[in-house]
């Protein structure tokens, strides 16, 4: 039990407080997040804490969206974050909710303050409200809009309201203290006038509540109990407690809605601030959010990461209250450790050569067994079609062999993967001197599964026959920035690798054909790779490495 104890991070130990001292009876969390782009991996993060917390405490997880800034907000934001938390397995109570639906209840709220005194309505334009602030070593001072009568302040927020006033010409503001050392108490804006259509409400409203008061409200409606956000905002939870304590949800700091942030998960080599994946997809740079060069949700998604995949790397990262750096490398060891015991593994060849068995029988073809997933038997095998001419990787030949080098040379013999023993005799070059043909004879009693141990070779590689293998496009990844290069240039602009994306034509074994887009494969000492939802067509198979077979990542022991 002690063990047990002690494993729990932060939050579940407050949690677990909140439930023996009888001031929780049911967890209920939420995943708030604004439509205002895709979410990437650091959101699967809060989406998987959220949810996990609310599965572990037998509670209710709710989905929803923080739509209070229609000027960058869009349906085609809400509908992929929803399929996001859906992928990722996070089963959220009753519908989809949004915090536009509440805008009423809100707006009530604003009317209660300015009655009790707390609220009033600001003429300063925005850069005189931040002169008016003052810094973090010298107090505000008080907007000369600030002791308007109660009755003035309801006559002009209804103005507001009923749309009045121009964009831009009045707020209204918080009257808390302007000489608080925390800036967010100075007097923050509550509401201001913009006339923009909104995905949900359309033109219903004219004024839009701002994210410090509308997100505390929405909680407290909701019967939030653990509100959890990242550590930006640790700031902010005073103005959180004010906001539900003044508008009469909770009595002090202690009870529910309460406000706790964790840490947020920073991924060496990636980019996720939404500002600038939007300037790679508008530049073109990338071919939208869902780009797998990118770490969007649904960027991983199409690159063939799983659901299972991103839930182990969040238990890797742990929760703490410390900003840290997550190795990339550990997200490609959590794919491989999904993938290994699960994807089948087939031969496919990315820069082709001809192989040529010259003594093997023309127009021959038998179809030999291969097991499809070694460290899996219960995936079976299939059937891979051999013939006297195959297609092997270039670097499968070489004509002057270096040191310890065991593949395919002049003499020497090697296995064919599932297949023959064969022995290099001969190689064809073209006019510029490159190797287009290498020619071999086979030992027809070598046959994989015979048994065969007269002889060894130390080289075994694979191959895929020539006339029903598949063409495909592959295409290869690099990450699309160099942290040890610098993220930025000088100017601003992104210091952007110019080989994040390659694109190689191949052939792979026919038994692809029994697969669909989003399925992945491991292709036999190449990496693993999954058929792109986008781009392929039955016509034309188009893959996308998830990761190689390797990497420099070691788990802590």
């Amino acid at each position: 039990m002690e063990k047990e104890i002690n494993s729990k991070n932060f939050i579940e130990r407050i949690i677990d407080q909140d439930i023996e001292e009888g001031r929780c009876t049911k967890v209920i969390t939420r995943f708030p997040p604004e439509p205002n782009g895709y979410l990437h991996v650091g959101h699967a993060k809060s989406i998987l804490l959220n949810y996990g917390l609310a599965e572990k405490y037998n509670g209710a997880f709710n989905l929803r969206f923080d739509d209070t800034n229609p000027t960058k907000e869009n349906i085609e934001f809400v509908n992929s974050i929803v399929k996001d938390v859906e992928w990722l397995g996070a089963k959220y109570e009753g519908d989809v909710k949004f915090a536009s639906n509440y805008f009423p209840q809100m707006y009530e709220n604003a009317v209660k303050l300015i009655k009790k005194g707390k609220a009033y309505v600001c003429d300063l334009t925005p850069d005189q409200i931040r002169e008016y602030r003052g810094t973090l070593k010298e107090p505000g001072k008080e907007s000369p809009y600030r002791n308007r009568s109660i009755e003035e302040n309801l006559r002009l927020f209804e103005g507001m309201k009923d749309g009045e006033f121009e964009d831009g010409s009045k707020v209204l503001r918080a009257k808390i203290d302007m000489a608080s050392p925390n800036i967010n108490m100075r007097d923050p804006i509550l509401y201001r006038v913009a006339r923009f259509e909104h995905h949900n409400t359309k033109n219903e409203w004219c004024i839009y509540p701002m994210y410090d008061f509308a997100h505390p409200i929405e909680d407290a409606l909701e019967g939030i109990t653990h509100s959890i956000c990242t550590l930006e905002f640790e700031d902010h939870r005073p103005l959180y407690d004010w906001v539900v304590i003044e508008c009469g949800f909770k009595n002090k700091p202690e009870e529910f809605p309460k406000q706790i942030e964790f840490a947020k998960m920073y991924v060496t080599n990636v980019v996720t601030g939404k500002r600038y994946i939007k300037r790679l997809v508008e530049q073109k740079v990338v071919d939208g959010w869902d780009d797998p060069r990118l770490v969007t949700i649904a960027a991983l998604r199409r690159r063939g990461f799983t659901p299972e995949s991103l839930k182990l790397f969040m238990d890797l990262c742990s929760v703490s209250k410390s900003n840290s750096s997550v190795d990339y490398a550990m997200l490609e060891y959590c794919i491989r450790e999904d993938l290994k015991p699960k994807a089948p593994r087939v031969m496919g060849v990315f820069d082709p050569i001809e192989l040529i068995i010259d003594n093997y029988p023309e127009n021959e073809v038998e179809y030999l067994p291969a097991q499809t997933n070694v460290e899996n038997p219960e995936l079976g095998s299939h059937l891979v079609p051999f013939s006297k001419k195959l297609w092997i990787d270039r670097d499968d030949f070489m004509e002057v062999p270096v040191k310890k080098y065991f593949r395919l040379f002049p003499g020497n013999e090697v296995r064919l993967m599932n297949a023959y023993f064969v022995t290099c005799t001969g190689f064809e070059k073209d006019e510029n001197g490159n190797i287009t043909k290498v020619h071999c004879t086979y030992d027809p009693e070598t046959k994989n599964g015979t048994g065969f141990t007269a002889r060894k070779v130390k080289g075994t590689i694979h191959w895929v026959e020539q006339n029903s293998a598949i063409p495909v496009v592959a295409r290869l990844y690099e990450n699309l920035v160099d942290e040890s290069k610098g993220v930025y240039n000088e100017d601003g602009s992104m210091n952007l690798n110019p080989n994040s994306l390659t694109v190689v034509n191949g052939y792979v074994e026919p038994f692809i054909k029994d697969y669909k887009p989003g399925d992945s494969f491991q292709f036999v000492r190449n990496g693993y790779y999954c058929i792109d939802v986008k781009d392929s067509t039955d016509e034309q198979f188009v893959l996308n490495r998830i990761t190689s077979l390797k990497s420099s990542f070691k788990l802590p022991k």
